[in-house]
C-alpha cells in the first residue's frame, strides 16, 4: 500500500499544489519536483547519480517543448503587428459571428489538422491565441482548445503516437515482445498497428464525435451570460454534424490507408464541410450566441498582456490592411511544412532528423536523449515568421519587437517546464533501483490491474490517461503501458488489440489535463499561474472520454 502511494507521489502533488491548493505552476512544480526526488531517492531507493541523469534528461527535453512554445508565440506576435491577426478574425466572423460556431471550426477542425500535422501540444498552443484574437476570454480559448485536442491525438504528428508509442511499447529491446508474437500471425508490426488504428478510430467515432457538442456546452455553462447549458443544448445539430465531420473522414482514412492520416485529411475534410455548411447556415440556429460585454467578464477569464503591443502599433501606425489569403498565408505555409516535413516518401524527415544533439550515457547511467531541432515544430514556426516578414511586407522593428515581446513571454514557462519534465523523467526512469521495485508508473498500473481483474478494459484508458499526466505525451503514454496492457488483455482472456485500443484513447484523454500541456498553452496567452484552474475545468471532459472509451471497450471484450 505504502509502495503504491509512494508511486502516486508525482500525481498527488501536482494535484494538491495545482488543482486543491491553487499554486501557479512556477511555484507548485518545483516542490512537486522535490518531493518526487526525494521519495525515489530515500524509499524507491534510486541512486542520487540516476536522480540526477533524469532530471537532466527533463531539462534537455523541456528546452525542446519551449521552443515550441516559443514559436507559437512569435509566430502569433508577427501576425498581430502585421494586421494579419485583424484580418483572419473578420474572416471568421464572415463564416459566422457565432462563438460556437468559431470554437467548433477553429479548435476542433483545424486543431485537428494540425495535430495531424504536428502533434506535441501544438494545437493548442495554435487554436488558442486566435480564439482569444476573435475575441474569446483567454481561459475559455486555452480551456477549450485543450478538451478539442483529444480524438485527433491518437494519430498526432503523423501517426507517431501509434507507429512510434504502440510499436516500441510492444517491443523489449529491439525485439518484439515474446508475448505480442503470436497474436501477430502473418501480420508485420505495421500491419498491426494498422488493425490498432483502426480500432481506435471506430470506437472514436461514438466518442469523440460527442466532443463538439461538450465543447459548446462548456463555453455556454462557464462563459455565457446565462451560465446555462440551454444555450449549448440549442446547436447540438450542428455540433453532432461537426463531430461526424472529423470522425467519419478519419475512421475511412484509418481503415483504407493506415494510422499516418486520419486527423490530417480528418481535419481538412472536415473544415471544407463544417464551413460550407456554417456559411449557408446549415443546422446553425438563426439566433446568434455571443459572450457577455467584456466589462461584466470574470477577472480570472482574462491573461496578462505579454506587451503593450497594442498601445506600440498605435504609436507607430504600423498596422495595414490584409488581402484575407495573403493574411492566412502564414497559417497554410505551417499547415504546409508541418506536413512536408513529415511524410516519409520525402527526403525531408531524414534530412531534419539528421541534425542531432545527443548526450548519452548521462553522468555514466543509461539515461540518455537528444534534441532534433531542425525537425521540430518550433522551427516551423520561426521559418514562417521569418517568410512573414517578407509576404507582408514589414518592418524590421516590427519584427525585433516581435522575438522581443516573445522572449519575455517564456521565462515563466521555463520555470514550470524545467522542474515538471525532470519529475516525470524521475518518475519514468525509477526502474533502477535498489528496493527491488518496477518503476513507478508499472507499480501504479500492476495495483490497477490486481484490483479490477475481468473490468479491466473498463478502466484500461484511465491508466493511458495517468501515463500522458505525468509524461506530458500520448506517445509517451503508449510507449511506457501499451505492453502492460498487452499482458493484462492476454491474462484476462480478451483480444489485447481491443486493451491496446484502450490505451491509446485513454491517452488523448490525458492529453487534455497533461501539465506541460496546460503550462504550454498558457503560456501563449498569458495565464500562468491559472493552470489548476484550467486543469479543473478540463477534468470532467477527460473523465468522459476515458470512461465511455472504457464502456465501449468492455461491451467490445465480451459482448460483441
Amino acid at each position: 500500500m505504502l509502495t503504491t502511494l509512494v508511486a502516486f507521489t508525482p500525481i498527488i502533488a501536482v494535484l494538491l499544489f495545482l488543482v486543491v491548493l491553487r499554486m501557479p505552476a512556477i511555484k507548485a512544480m518545483p516542490i512537486s519536483l522535490l518531493a518526487t526526488a526525494l521519495l525515489a531517492i530515500f524509499y524507491w531507493q534510486v541512486p542520487v547519480i540516476q536522480v540526477l541523469a533524469a532530471s537532466l534528461e527533463g531539462i534537455i527535453i523541456g528546452v525542446s517543448i519551449l521552443y515550441i512554445v516559443f514559436g507559437a508565440i512569435l509566430l502569433l506576435n508577427t501576425l498581430k503587428l502585421s494586421g494579419a491577426i485583424d484580418t483572419i478574425r473578420n474572416s471568421f466572423l464572415g463564416i459566422s459571428a457565432d462563438r460556437r460556431v468559431q470554437l467548433i471550426i477553429i479548435a476542433w477542425l483545424f486543431g485537428a489538422f494540425i495535430e495531424g500535422a504536428a502533434g506535441f501540444g501544438t494545437p493548442a498552443a495554435i487554436a488558442a491565441p486566435l480564439l482569444v484574437a476573435l475575441g474569446f476570454p483567454a481561459l475559455a480559448a486555452v480551456v477549450l482548445a485543450l478538451i478539442a485536442d483529444s480524438s485527433p491525438v491518437s494519430f498526432g504528428a503523423v501517426g507517431t503516437p501509434i507507429i512510434v508509442g504502440v510499436n516500441q511499447g510492444l517491443q523489449e529491446g529491439s525485439e518484439i515482445a515474446a508475448i505480442v508474437q503470436p497474436y501477430l500471425g502473418d501480420m508485420s508490426m505495421l500491419d498491426y498497428m494498422h488493425v490498432i488504428g483502426t480500432r481506435v478510430m471506430t470506437i472514436d467515432v461514438f466518442v469523440g464525435t460527442l466532443m463538439p457538442l461538450i465543447l459548446v456546452l462548456l463555453l455556454t455553462k462557464f462563459f455565457g451570460e446565462k451560465r446555462s447549458f440551454e444555450d449549448g443544448i440549442k446547436i447540438w445539430k450542428f455540433a453532432l454534424f461537426a463531430g461526424l465531420s472529423f470522425t467519419v473522414p478519419a475512421l475511412i482514412v484509418a481503415t483504407f490507408l493506415g494510422p499516418e492520416f486520419p486527423s490530417i485529411f480528418g481535419g481538412l475534410f472536415g473544415l471544407v464541410i463544417v464551413i460550407t455548411s456554417a456559411k449557408k447556415g446549415f443546422l446553425v440556429p438563426k439566433e446568434t450566441w455571443n459572450f457577455p460585454d467584456k466589462a461584466d467578464w470574470a477577472q480570472s477569464w482574462n491573461g496578462q498582456e505579454f506587451a503593450s503591443e497594442a498601445k506600440y502599433v498605435k504609436e507607430k501606425g504600423m498596422k495595414k490592411e490584409l488581402p484575407l489569403l495573403v493574411a492566412w498565408l502564414p497559417y497554410l505555409f505551417v499547415g504546409l511544412l508541418l506536413v512536408l516535413t513529415r511524410l516519409e516518401i520525402l527526403p525531408f524527415k531524414q534530412w531534419l532528423l539528421s541534425f542531432r544533439i545527443s548526450w548519452n550515457n548521462i553522468l555514466g547511467t543509461e539515461i540518455g536523449t537528444s534534441l532534433q531541432p531542425l525537425y521540430l515544430p518550433g522551427t516551423v514556426f520561426v521559418l514562417v515568421v521569418l517568410l512573414t516578414f517578407f509576404v507582408h511586407k514589414m518592418e524590421a522593428s516590427q519584427l525585433r519587437r516581435s522575438f522581443s515581446m516573445s522572449g519575455k513571454a517564456i521565462v515563466g514557462s521555463a520555470i514550470a517546464l524545467f522542474t515538471a519534465v525532470p519529475m516525470v523523467r524521475i518518475f519514468i526512469n525509477s526502474g533502477l533501483n535498489e528496493a527491488g521495485f518496477q518503476s513507478m508508473p508499472i507499480e501504479l498500473a500492476n495495483t490497477a490491474s490486481s484490483l479490477m481483474g475481468g473490468s479491466w478494459p473498463l478502466v484500461a484508458p484511465l491508466i493511458g490517461a495517468l501515463g500522458s499526466f505525468v509524461s506530458g505525451s500520448a506517445t509517451f503514454s503508449n510507449m511506457m503501458f501499451s505492453l502492460f496492457q498487452f499482458s493484462v488483455a492476454d491474462q484476462i482472456g480478451v483480444d489485447p488489440a481491443i486493451v491496446v485500443s484502450m490505451q491509446v484513447l485513454g491517452a488523448n484523454a490525458g492529453n487534455m489535463i497533461c501539465v506541460l500541456n496546460v503550462v504550454a498553452a498558457a503560456s501563449v496567452v498569458g495565464l500562468l499561474g491559472k493552470e489548476g484552474a484550467i486543469i479543473r475545468m478540463t477534468l470532467g471532459p477527460m473523465l468522459y472520454y476515458s470512461l465511455f472509451s472504457g464502456v465501449i471497450g468492455l461491451l467490445l471484450a465480451y459482448v460483441f
